[in-house]
């Protein structure tokens, strides 16, 4: 009898040690606790941090050095009116600083889409398929094309994810020409959707090419004469929708490739439909003859910077500044425009030029952003410099050791400095060219958010897969952490290649819900994994061709790492999600990590690139292969073909109307995991697009679905989150 009672104790206490953790149920106030840290209630809580600089632009010298921006005090929102060339800074009511730029810039009444002329006489703006302009003074509308029809639209730019009315152009600087392009989508493969509402759904169709198609988007470029609405045809082939920047010709506000010089020249770059081609080109405008300038080829992709293109038309001195990785960094080089030879390297080391944001031709200066140029830094940080055309000198112009957000005058005698770090408020000074302090704008006061108990993400520092290379982040702990207790650990992931999970490094009080997750019992971490930009060449071309490696054997040492670091993370617990990438991302690592990753919510993931926009996948993977066997290259990318491998616990979510990624992504993962007979969750949010992730909704869902699979808790039931503001009886 001693023997079964002994041998049914030893059986009861195993069994106890091998149920999963638990704890008490999370209430309504746990999570009203964890929203306090959300954007919405944090960000009011940050004082006299400076908004975006709105330089007023002019015909006069006097302009163009003033500008303002908009900062929250005490009394709250202000509008400040800087005046550089004087040194003054003073309050303006928004109404009247809004008035001024309107004023300053000659827009007039012009139309969010409308695309104003240097002079402010003009806007161009779509209509039907052709280009039209109005004149703002007298609002008379006149079509500069005739020809346009659907699917072969003049300066249209909706191909694939990307569906926009604004016009796609560049004028010229004396406001009598435009450079822009009829876009050819004939014969080009579509996309459809269909809403949900009572009766018959409407159905929404549009071009989206996909990889391996013979038929793509594809552009003529045109030259107008806007007076005589007489149309250049440019003498060569149709040319590629594609960008030596992003995955679109529009690439962060403008159509970059394109530049203007003098005597009706025009200089623009063709990039080959895989990215590793690339053609400076200079055309007469006139004639619409086009003559080759120089080349260059790589291995993998070619980018032209980070944020903006970094190469520079000098018609004046018959120069191109290039930008290239050649060396395994971006720098510049200096090239001749005539003969195309290259002159010499302007900068060089180890580091990256970012974005040239100005030329000085008159003193042969330069100024641009880098990052990695300062040793014993973040490699991320942004500095500001100025460099010599002649390659022997480049100034540090932003000596603080932190990450440097420039908005530069139009006419380069200043510019304004915000830096800050994830970990400190900003500072906003406004600078003279040589780096000189001339007055110091904003201190971000963050003592009212400090007030709530809040505490900012800790900077890391991890070894790569390699063992070698050194990979940064930000790891979110609860503000109340007990170090005697286990934390799992929730990686949000990014995995790029064109960004990565951290972001920016500037300071930002919430950083979505990363902070707030934390709070309900969580280590959060964001890492950037090789294959991810601005460092250098080879870390970002890591896993080339691989798609579905999505960093994730550097989030995985990188956790491990962190784990032996700090022993309150349970590695054992170890969760994951992302958006779109990130959704992408996080399937892929419950399919390829099964036995790490426990828990995972994957939103709107492109799972599979050959149905996602053929230029993105065609970039990063390389044109779609299909061998003898029926394989193809693109196979190793591809989740559904390894979602059989699945053993945790994965949310899968779309929006039903997602025009980026198709929610026929997600259900190929779907169709997958039913024939592998897997349990898994499925949230289809109706006629959402592709955004859903900072809907209340979602984030509530993200959170019950952790709290419940990975903490091992209740939490509360249909909690609401909205600003506390709303909920005056929360604790």
């Amino acid at each position: 009898m001693r023997y079964a009672l002994a041998l049914a104790l030893l059986l009861s206490t195993s069994l106890v040690a091998q149920a999963p953790r638990s704890q008490a149920a999370l209430t309504a106030a746990d999570y009203a606790r964890a929203e306090r840290f959300m954007t919405y209630n944090t960000t009011p809580l940050v004082l006299h941090s400076a908004g975006r600089a709105t330089w007023l632009p002019g015909n006069n010298v006097d302009n163009v050095d003033r500008f303002w921006y908009r900062t929250t005090t005490e009394q709250g929102e202000e509008a400040i009116l800087v005046d550089a060339a004087q040194a003054t800074r003073g309050k303006c009511t928004l109404p009247a600083c809004e008035h001024r730029e309107s004023e300053d810039s000659g827009r007039g009444a012009a139309q969010r889409r409308d695309v104003p002329s240097p002079d402010g006489k003009r806007t161009a703006f779509i209509r039907d398929w052709n280009l039209w302009i109005r004149d703002v003074a007298s609002g008379k509308e006149t079509a500069l094309t005739t020809d346009g029809v659907k699917d072969f639209g003049y300066a249209t730019d909706n191909a694939g994810w990307t569906k926009s009315d604004r016009a796609i152009l560049v004028w010229s600087p004396d406001s009598k020409k435009i450079a822009t392009f009829q876009q050819d989508q004939r014969n080009v493969g579509e996309m459809y959707l269909v809403d949900t509402k009572v009766g018959h759904p409407t159905l929404q169709a549009w071009k989206y090419p996909l990889p391996g198609d013979k038929v793509i988007t594809m552009i003529q470029r045109v030259i107008i004469d806007v007076d005589s609405r007489r149309v250049t045809r440019l003498q060569m082939e149709p040319d590629q929708h594609r960008s030596t920047l992003c995955d679109d010709v529009w690439c962060s506000g403008e159509w970059a490739d394109v530049q203007w010089g003098a005597n009706s020249r025009l200089a623009f770059v063709s990039t080959s439909r895989d990215h590793t081609y690339e053609q400076l080109r200079v055309a007469d405008t006139t004639t619409g003859a086009v003559r080759n300038v120089m080349e260059e080829r790589v291995s993998t992709f070619f980018e032209s910077g980070n944020g903006k293109v970094s190469w520079k038309y000098l018609p004046a001195s018959n120069e191109i500044i290039w930008f290239s990785e050649r060396d395994n960094w971006g720098h510049l080089y200096l090239y001749d425009l005539q003969s195309g030879k290259l002159k010499h390297q302007i900068t060089t080391g180890e580091g990256n030029v970012t974005q040239l944001l100005r030329v000085d031709e008159k003193n042969r200066m330069l100024y641009f952003v880098g990052v990695g140029r300062e040793q014993g830094r973040d490699p991320y940080f942004r500095h500001f410099y100025r460099a010599g055309l002649d390659g022997k000198r480049v100034d540090l112009l932003t000596p603080e050791n932190a990450d440097h957000n420039i908005s530069l005058s139009p006419s380069g005698r200043f510019f304004v400095d915000t830096y800050s770090t994830p970990d400190t408020p900003p500072v906003t000074l406004l600078r003279d060219a040589d780096g000189k302090t001339i007055l110091t704008l904003e201190q971000a006061d963050i003592s009212k958010l400090v007030a709530t108990g809040w505490t900012p993400p800790t900077p890391i520092t991890v070894k790569a897969r390699d063992g070698s290379t050194d990979l940064y982040g930000l790891l979110y702990k609860p503000t109340n952490l007990d170090p005697s207790r286990k934390y799992p650990i929730v990686n949000h992931i990014y995995p790029g290649p064109q960004t990565g999970s951290v972001g920016g490094r500037q300071f930002s009080p919430a950083r979505g819900d990363a902070q707030a997750l934390a709070e309900l019992g969580f280590v959060v971490v964001e890492i950037d994994g090789m294959g991810t930009p601005w460092r250098s060449k080879t870390f970002h071309e890591a896993y080339y061709g691989d798609m579905g490696d999505n960093t994730l054997p550097d989030q995985v040492t990188g956790m491990t790492q962190l784990a032996a670091r700090y022993p309150w993370i349970d590695i054992d617990r170890a969760g994951i999600y992302g958006h779109s990438g990130g959704g992408y991302a996080t399937a892929s690592a419950m399919f390829r990590h099964p036995d790490f990753f426990k828990v995972g919510i994957s939103e709107a993931g492109n799972h599979d690139n050959r149905n996602y926009e053929d230029d993105w996948a065609e970039k990063w993977q390389g044109l779609l292969h299909t061998k003898p066997d029926g394989t193809t290259n693109y196979d190793n990318q591809a989740n559904q073909l390894v979602a059989k491998n699945l053993k945790g616990k994965l949310l899968l979510a779309h929006g039903t109307l997602d025009t980026n990624v198709p929610p026929y992504n997600t259900l190929l993962v779907v169709d997958e995991l039913i024939k592998a007979n897997k349990d898994f969750d499925l949230l289809m949010l109706p006629n959402r697009g592709h955004g859903f992730g900072n809907e209340p909704y979602m984030i509530r869902r993200r959170w019950d679905y952790f709290v419940r699979y990975l903490l091992g808790a209740e939490p509360p039931q249909g909690y609401e989150l909205r600003a506390l503001t709303d909920r005056p009886n929360s604790p």
